[in-house]
């Protein structure tokens, strides 16, 4: 995606110091006691500002909001193509003479893992907030969201190098855990210039995670073709959410004058007049296929999305995912009673 090319303002009061706190090491001594005294100072400014917020709501202290893998069951639902054979329930299928499968409330404890796309369009912001920022921020919120009750985080880091693989943290738990998985974040810099293929994340994503879990694609989706049917592979085994991170400025141009565009992942520049109406016309238009099929892979492959805006409030956008996704499950609950009864 192209960027504009400006210096970027780092003001405000959640943006990172210009001198290291007292007692960290200097810029040009090792880095690591830097980069983690920052991690502690994010995650405890987003455990005052979001997490508390939060909290019990994502989950309580023996349910969640994630179904499929723990041992009492939660609903009935037909059979789709791809769903485990095992959990068909004989007595309901030949009553409604459909195939039903049942759906189980996960338990407390649960493995998770955060699936990363760190290439270069990541680093784009049209504002204060870049998209690497609200990913770091997303990621600091569940894992910690998660862990706090013996949960299990790991997460596959993308670069965007085609030529090298996704690099792993292992799912763990615990507090030093997250902090590990924050640094490791923010120590993973995007890759030289080159298409980003989210399939090769996703397809590493298969072989990592091999017990059910839920997994969080944090992404752009600004790739290669071709990751959608990965995507709907994983789903098959997983219950997968799409974490969209977008920029107002991807949808729509405003009214700049002539400026120098800069695609953040090929390096490509185009000099081009936002002054043109009919310039902004066809770039909202593009803006506006590319959401429909985006949208369409989602549904295709049975994903739910929730989209992450770099100029809307992280807690509010989660609280109101939170929301739509229980009033689902208590509508998918008693459509299923309705069926029963029949």
């Amino acid at each position: 995606m192209f960027g504009r090319l400006r210096a970027r303002r780092r003001g405000g009061p959640d943006a990172a110091p210009a001198q290291p706190p007292a007692g960290t090491a200097p810029a040009d001594g090792p880095p690591a006691r830097v980069g983690a005294s920052q991690t502690e100072a994010l995650l405890r400014r987003l455990e005052w500002t979001v997490v508390r917020r939060l909290d019990g709501l994502l989950q309580g202290d023996y349910r969640t909001l994630f179904r499929g893998f723990g041992l009492d069951l939660a609903d009935l639902r037909e059979y789709h193509p791809g769903d485990d054979v095992r959990h068909i329930d004989w007595n309901v299928t030949a009553r409604l003479q459909t195939p039903h499968v049942r759906e189980f409330q996960e338990d407390r404890e649960v493995c998770a893992w955060f699936l990363l796309d760190l290439s270069g369009s990541i680093d784009f912001g049209s504002g204060e907030v870049r998209k690497r920022d609200l990913l770091s921020d997303f990621t600091a919120v569940m894992a910690s969201l998660l862990t706090r009750y013996g949960n299990r985080v790991g997460a596959v880091l993308y670069g965007g190098a085609a030529d090298t693989a996704a690099a792993v943290v292992p799912a763990r738990s615990g507090r030093r855990h997250l902090l590990h998985l924050l640094d490791r974040i923010r120590a993973t810099p995007a890759a030289s210039p080159g298409d980003t293929r989210l399939r090769d994340l996703l397809e590493r994503a298969r072989a990592v995670a091999r017990r059910r879990s839920v997994l969080f694609v944090v992404s752009d989706f600004i790739s290669a073709p071709g990751w959608q049917a990965s995507l709907s592979l994983l789903a098959r085994r997983h219950e997968v959410i799409a974490v969209r991170l977008v920029d107002p400025l991807e949808v729509a141009l405003p009214d700049l004058g002539l400026v120098v565009l800069q695609d953040a992942e090929t390096g490509e520049q185009m000099f081009v007049d936002t002054h043109d109406p009919a310039f902004r016309k066809r770039f909202a238009a593009a803006a506006e296929a590319r959401e429909t099929e985006l949208r369409l892979g989602f549904e295709r492959a049975g994903v739910e999305c929730l989209t992450l805006s770099t100029y809307a409030r992280l807690d509010l956008a989660l609280l109101h995912f939170a929301r739509q996704r229980h009033h689902l499950q208590s509508a998918q609950g008693v459509q299923s009673n309705a069926k029963g009864a029949a």
